[in-house]
């Protein structure tokens, strides 16, 4: 029930009355048609077919007594019959089309021209019976009086031209086009003669062309109206194609010459661009003597004839430097770098503090074209970059970036933002030029811009920061100063926006950042607003993307203590938060912790919270981990992890005992059918396995890596040593790449400091090099005496409850909780006692499902399309 209207809401002046009668009455008119739309019971008795006819008597039957819009159906479900019965539609159905199509109206034509083409694509029937069949039928209607309806078949015929054999072309096609070619024929005849002309070249050989086409090409290329010579004009790239040079040369040029001092503007335009698409087949002497004087007359007229020949100029203008490199002398280089910098500057001198509203529409129609000018100039600046040599640039090009960069229309700098990477890329050592340009873009009010320039931003950023003689980390961010503000502000600006995708994408760009800049940099301006945009923003991608961005940054971070706090922020605010929502991206976050680490890591601080949650009171909660624990398992090794299988197995147990929800049954049972076939990764090398084994290997080598570079930069600082980072980057580097390790040197584990001095110096001079030789064989065989100790301390550590194993991991987390599971050469003052984390790896107990923290609350059912909070 709604409520009543209040007495302010409940207007009942002359006026407001006057006005709901003016409502109602539209309202009314716009009722009347609908009921005039109706059907009569004769119409409905017309129109109704009995069922029992077949596909081919039915579609007879339409198109002999239904409706124009029966019959466009028929004639749209041709193809399919044609699959079907493809005799007998030939035989009975395609006769009738045909005479349909006589008086048939424009959406029956446009129809029949796409059906006719998915035939000949889908290949229905061979191309001697399609030739025999429809060919005619397309010839019939190719000149049609609606422009649109003759495209539509002339486009069908073009792609028929490409299937036929020469007989049929030469008899069918090619006779019949001497006589629609001559100037008695109508404008539309001539000019579908044209192009079918150009696809005809390359199916004949050289003689039959330069005697029965090459003449119908000239006389159409000498027509009284302009639209058939541009036409022609246009076909002439083809046909150049076609015959070869020498014919090129005699035959084409000449005629493109002439066509190039045409009194027709589009006629002049279509030369310029055929001339610039044929500058390869033109010898040196050609581009010389004769294209270049036509080119340089063009250009010096393009300004006092209509914008649409700059639009044509400026985007042509790239390849057309390209072209004539190497015939340009001194000043003709100067001279068309300086018209290029003239175009790239066009309508900026007329800007104004004008109102749109009181500029004339005729000014406002120039500066759009002057707009489409600047756009192309910034399309063609990397082709310009060549042209002047990279070399040059900051002395001849810089400033006209520059322009371009800073361009009061968004299309411009859009352009720009595109052409942005081909530039660095092209700069090379240089491209520290551009450094200030890349913040303009970055910090650019349109998020248009800003989405153009994040597509290649990785690969831009790698440039910037490794570009010139050093690529040592330390110089990297001076180099780069407004960097990092600049990053931060695109995204806010992005999240602040509507354009959720641009957002999205973003986050993923950062995954780039550290490679970039450094850890801490990373931690102190990034990590905290992942965070906060998984935990606040409403657009699940969005949220997706800043959990998979926040597991990058902890995979690279380069400090225990960061990644520690940033894993128990993890499970607490995620795993063991309020919101069922957040709880949901806590499983998101472990499926990309899965991806992207070791299994090992997941194992030991993942692992239990996330089966925790298979107690959740949220049905949507369990139903998502069900999903994710098939890969859940697959980070287990036998025998070493028996017991966190145990643990899982005791949770998909009580999933299938206790479980009210019919839905989430469902998914368990499934769940629990797929666990059964999985075969578990063994502690040894498999062969089905191998590649998986190897990459996780990998993954715990890169680990141990950071930990001991951190070791080692700790010690280093204690010296008052400076920490070289190139050494850190060439052995990260080095570990991507599978090599053959030694097999006789064993791991050390980092660890504290031997009582021995002797052999504490030691290991500290062999850290860098002992963890290059970590082998396969050590790995595997070296688990034991490390879960000993775990054990130890995990069996005593650990509670069922989500919250206490939280707490209890957090506090028990040492310097060495990345290190690997496997080593038993351990330093000499390693002690059995040593705490170890809590959450894997050991001979903990087995959850104990009633002591869970949920086991008090009605499991209760969420949809998934729905987000309920604070179960």
């Amino acid at each position: 029930m709604h409520p009543p209207p209040s007495a302010a809401a409940m207007d009942f002046s002359q006026n407001s009355l006057f006005g709901y009668t003016e409502d109602l009455q539209e309202l009314t008119i716009i009722e009347r048609p609908v009921r005039r739309s109706l059907k009569t019971p004769e119409e409905i008795e017309r129109l109704t077919v009995d069922e029992d006819l077949g596909d081919i008597e039915r579609a007879v039957y339409l198109l002999s007594a239904g409706q124009d819009i029966q019959g466009t159906s028929v004639i749209a479900n041709l193809p399919f019959l044609m699959r079907q019965n493809p005799a007998e539609t030939l035989r009975r159905v395609l006769p009738k089309v045909r005479e349909v199509l006589h008086v048939a109206g424009v959406e029956m034509q446009l129809t029949a021209a796409v059906s006719f083409l998915t035939i000949l694509h889908e290949e229905s029937v061979s191309i001697h019976t399609y030739a025999h069949s429809f060919l005619q039928i397309i010839l019939l209607h190719l000149e049609h009086r609606d422009a649109g309806v003759s495209n539509a078949w002339l486009e069908t015929l073009l792609s028929v031209i490409e299937v036929l054999p020469k007989e049929t072309l030469r008899h069918e096609i090619l006779n019949p086009l001497v006589s629609k070619a001559q100037l008695s024929q109508t404008v539309q005849s001539r000019l579908v003669s044209c192009k079918i002309l150009g696809k005809l070249t390359n199916k004949f050989d050289a003689h039959t062309i330069k005697r029965e086409i090459l003449p119908l090409v000239k006389s159409l290329c000498q027509d009284v109206e302009y639209e058939v010579r541009s036409c022609m004009c246009r076909q002439l790239e083809n046909i150049a194609q076609g015959i070869g040079t020498d014919l090129t040369k005699s035959v084409v040029l000449p005629e493109l010459i002439e066509l190039s001092r045409d009194e027709g503007c589009s006629v002049r335009l279509a030369a310029f661009e055929t001339l610039v698409n044929l500058l390869d087949i033109f010898d040196t002497d050609d581009r010389s003597q004769t294209i270049l004087p036509l080119v340089k007359s063009f250009c010096e007229k393009s300004f006092k004839a209509d914008e649409s020949i700059l639009i044509s100029l400026s985007f042509h203008l790239g390849k057309l430097c390209h072209g004539l490199y190497g015939i340009f002398t001194p000043d003709q280089h100067l001279r068309f770098l300086e018209f290029y910098k003239k175009l790239c500057t066009l309508g900026l001198q007329q800007e104004n503090g004008h109102n749109e509203n009181q500029i004339p529409p005729q000014i406002l129609e120039q500066e759009k074209k002057y707009t489409s000018v600047r756009k192309n100039c910034a399309y063609n600046l990397p082709a310009m970059i060549v042209f002047v040599d990279p070399k040059n640039f900051q002395l001849e090009l810089y400033s006209t970036f520059f322009c371009l960069c800073h361009d009061p229309e968004v299309p411009v700098r859009y352009t720009i933002a595109i052409c942005f990477y081909e530039v660095s890329k092209l700069l090379n050592s240089g491209v520290y030029l551009i450094h200030k340009e890349l913040i303009t873009l970055l910090q650019d009010e349109s998020l248009e811009v800003l989405d153009a320039l994040i597509d290649h931003l990785p690969e831009i950023l790698e440039l910037m920061s490794t570009g010139g003689e050093s690529s040592i980390q330390e110089n990297k961010l001076p180099s780069l100063p407004d960097l990092i503000p600049a990053l931060t502000a695109a995204e806010q600006r992005a999240a602040a926006s509507l354009k959720w995708r641009t957002h999205e994408k973003l986050l993923q760009k950062y995954a780039c950042l550290p490679h970039i800049i450094s850890s801490d940099q990373i931690y102190y301006r990034f990590l905290q607003r992942m965070f906060t945009i998984m935990m606040t923003n409403k657009v699940l991608p969005v949220q997706k993307a800043a959990s998979r961005t926040l597991c990058i940054f902890l995979r690279y971070n380069r400090k225990q203590e960061q990644r520690l706090e940033v894993i128990q922020k993890l499970i607490e605010q995620l795993g063991q938060g309020k919101s069922y929502w957040n709880r949901l991206r806590f499983l998101d976050t472990c499926e990309f912790i899965i991806e992207l680490f070791s299994k090992s890591f997941f194992c030991k601080y993942f692992f239990l919270p996330a089966i925790e949650l298979t107690h959740d009171p949220v049905a949507n909660v369990r139903m998502k981990l069900c999903y994710l624990l098939p890969k859940v398992k697959s980070t287990l090794k036998i025998p070493e992890d028996k017991h966190l299988l145990q643990q899982l197995e005791m949770c998909v147990r009580k999933l299938l005992c206790q479980e009210k929800d019919k839905d989430v049954l469902a998914i368990v049972k499934r769940t629990v059918l797929e666990l059964d076939r999985m075969e578990m990764s063994m502690d040894a090398f498999q062969n089905k396995f191998y590649e998986k084994d190897l990459l996780d290997q990998e993954k715990e080598r890169e680990e141990l890596l950071l930990l001991e570079m951190e070791q080692l930069e700790k010690e280093k600082q204690q010296e008052g040593r400076p920490v070289n980072e190139k050494t850190f980057e060439k052995k990260r580097r080095d570990i991507k790449t599978p090599t053959a390790l030694p097999k006789s040197i064993p791991i050390a584990v980092p660890g504290p400091s031997s009582s021995t001095p002797s052999a504490s110096k030691e290991i500290k001079k062999s850290k860098l090099i002992r963890s290059q030789s970590i082998n396969n064989q050590a790995f595997h065989a070296k688990y034991g005496n490390l879960d000993k100790c775990a054990s130890k301390t995990s069996t005593a550590a650990y509670t069922p409850s989500a919250s206490g194993l939280a707490k209890t991991s957090m506090i028990s987390l040492t310097d060495d909780s990345f290190r690997t599971r496997n080593a038993t050469s351990l330093p000499p003052s390693f002690s059995p006692n040593t705490p170890l984390p809590s959450t894997s790896r050991g001979t903990g107990n087995s959850v104990d499902p009633k002591s869970s923290g949920g086991k008090d609350l009605p499991p209760r059912k969420a949809t998934l399309k729905s987000r309920k909070s604070n179960p």
